[in-house]
């Protein structure tokens, strides 16, 4: 009789760890708001960046956020990440809008 009730006190245990190490991991894992907006801020700091460049190599804006991608090294996370790159002239900064979209997978 005692060993089954040890048996369910290490069931009960056991289940009780395995709860609190998801509730752990997912809170370690989960990306805060301040998170999301400081990684857009540095994605739409760094397009400007490679922007600025070509503007200062070429004496142009870049036309496309796809031109910085193949002539400027800029790399995208597309999958977590949309970015809106507007250019209105080719001797005006770009209007550069980052735009987390990683919740929608």
């Amino acid at each position: 009789m005692q060993l089954i009730r040890d048996h369910k006190f290490i069931t009960v245990c056991v289940i009780l760890a395995v709860l609190l190490v998801g509730i752990v991991l997912r809170t370690a894992f989960a990306v805060s708001p301040e998170d999301i907006k400081d990684r857009e801020d540095a994605i739409k700091e760094t397009v400007r960046e490679r922007a600025l460049q070509c503007y200062v190599i070429e004496n142009a804006y870049p036309e496309s956020l796809s031109y910085l991608e193949e002539n400027y090294g800029l790399t995208v996370n597309k999958e977590d990440y949309l970015i809106v790159y507007d250019l209105f002239a080719e001797n005006q900064p770009p209007t550069i809008k980052v735009i987390y979209q990683g919740d929608k997978k």
